[in-house]
């Protein structure tokens, strides 16, 4: 015993050099390293999940990754149809090198006809469409078999909707589950479960469309926020998920809309208060662009279809969250007016990218439908290799230390072609030309171009690298000295679209 009445303990391997340590400070010393790696165990537990980067919020982080999202993803009925096999489709998504699909919940469908789409995912054949309610017994459907009861869930759902998730973070893909749709016409309304007529409940008597995704009607109110809570709390375990609250609210009631929506998104939020780690929530902003006024401190991503850069990130990137183009089409079916959107987007800030893809269909899970010249979008293996080019391409960038920098080139030079510039000044900067600008005679023509531009750089010892996006060659390399100030640079000759990248090597 030592004078203090305190027996001293002599640490194995540490006796030889008379290390003594009083056994209060010992457990004082494990409770510090205990709880310090509780905390880090935890912060690693939160950054597995799709989060905001920490370091650049208009980007995000997964599974402790910096990502950009891109995807080109079949009509959103990947859950509802119940003869589309998601996991072949899946599985094409992964091997394509892509990250992200979007689906819908199936409180909106479609029909064979709606929108000229052929083989349209979101139109089951009769008695293949799933929901989140189960059948009565009672029959009535307007598309066959028996309504719907609204006070029941369908147990099969869920199940279907976690497997399809579950599946797809096996992947690495990341899901954007819609919640809800802007019903665009009486007809799309009259299909829903919530339809009167479709349903024992008597819920749903509603004639305008346009009156659905609103707060007039507390009946249907009510089954909407049930359905968003049960949805929230079957999913909280998903790493690999986010929330869109409406696609497309912006049409019809503006005023009507933007009320439900902003209620909509508190209930989400609210559902999710008691879950230590809570998903990213979406809005669906407009199409094309449109400034972003007094967001909703709930959402994290600012979503737009068919979106027009750099305007669409230049009005919104003050609100650092990150913008999306996360549905594309009606530029016709070929390729590269798909290829130039996600280039020209993710180049001018954006952080997400969804390609419409109309080659996905029931029997053809593996993108190999060759859809018709009438289709509203394009879509494809081809279309799909492009996209992996540019996904391999930005996630081998230091983008979470990259920003929009068209400052940088003070003169463009080039036959009706565009520039868009990412960079870290003074280190790496990605330099994308796009010549479509709109002009379809461009794509028969395919003629030759080349662009001069004069940009401002530091002085450094630099490489030089111009890549062909389509085929991902790299066409033209050279290493420069540069003194400081206007640098003066030629590309090679391109038929479409080019990328330079910059790097500093000194």
């Amino acid at each position: 015993m030592s004078n203090n009445g305190i027996k001293k303990v002599v640490f194995r391997g540490a006796h030889k050099k008379g290390v003594l340590i009083n056994p209060i400070m010992r457990k004082i010393k494990f409770l510090i390293f205990f709880y310090m790696t509780v905390f880090f165990v935890s912060c690693n537990i939160q950054v597995q999940r799709l989060a905001l980067h920490p370091e650049n919020p208009h980007y995000f982080i997964f599974r402790g990754k910096p990502v950009v999202l891109i995807g080109s993803t079949e009509h959103y009925g990947a859950v509802i149809n119940l003869d589309f096999d998601y996991v072949a489709y899946l599985d094409q998504l992964a091997a394509g090198g892509l990250n992200i699909t979007r689906t819908f919940t199936g409180i909106y469908r479609e029909q064979k006809t709606s929108f000229g789409i052929t083989n349209n995912t979101l139109a089951p054949d009769s008695g293949r469409y799933i929901c989140p309610w189960a059948q009565s017994n009672q029959p009535g459907y307007i598309n066959g078999g028996n309504k719907y009861d609204l006070s029941r869930w369908d147990n099969a759902y869920f199940k279907r909707l976690k497997d399809f998730i579950a599946q797809a973070g096996k992947r690495g893909i990341i899901v954007e589950l819609d919640l809800f749709s802007n019903y665009y016409s009486n007809q799309q309304w009259k299909w829903s479960p919530l339809y009167h007529a479709n349903n024992i409940n008597g819920i749903g008597k509603v004639d305008d469309h346009k009156e659905v995704l609103s707060l007039k009607h507390p009946e249907i109110l009510i089954v909407q926020e049930s359905m968003v809570k049960k949805i929230v709390d079957e999913l909280h375990n998903f790493d690999n998920l986010y929330y869109e609250v409406c696609n497309e609210p912006y049409f019809g009631d503006i005023d009507a809309l933007e009320a439900w929506e902003q209620h909509m998104t508190e209930i989400i939020a609210k559902a999710e208060k008691g879950y230590k780690n809570k998903h990213l929530i979406s809005q669906n902003i407009a199409n094309y662009k449109k400034v972003v006024k007094n967001p909703n401190p709930n959402v994290s991503i600012f979503n737009f279809h068919y979106a027009r850069p750099p305007e669409t990130i230049k009005l919104n990137y003050g609100l650092n969250k990150p913008i999306g183009d996360n549905e594309t089409g009606f530029k016709g079916t070929f390729d590269y007016p798909y290829r130039a959107e996600a280039w020209d987007f993710l180049i001018a800030g954006g952080a997400l990218y969804n390609n419409l893809d109309y080659s996905f269909t029931t029997g053809h899970e593996d993108g190999t439908f060759h859809f018709p010249k009438t289709q509203p979008g394009g879509g494809g293996i081809v279309l799909r290799n492009q996209l992996k080019i540019l996904k391999d391409f930005i996630n081998n960038l230091d983008f979470i230390h990259m920003k929009p920098a068209n400052e940088l080139i003070k003169e463009f030079l080039a036959d009706s072609s565009t520039v868009r510039v990412l960079a870290k000044p003074g280190e790496t900067y990605a330099i994308y030309i796009n010549r479509f600008v709109g002009d379809k005679s461009i794509l028969s023509r395919r003629l030759p171009r080349s662009a001069t531009m004069q940009m401002e750089l530091p002085a450094a010892s630099y490489s030089l690298e111009w890549m062909d996006v389509e085929t991902g060659n790299i066409v033209k390399t050279e290493k420069v000295i540069h003194p400081g100030g206007m640098k003066q640079i030629l590309s090679p000759e391109y038929m479409l679209d080019i990328l330079l990248r910059i790097k500093k090597t000194l």
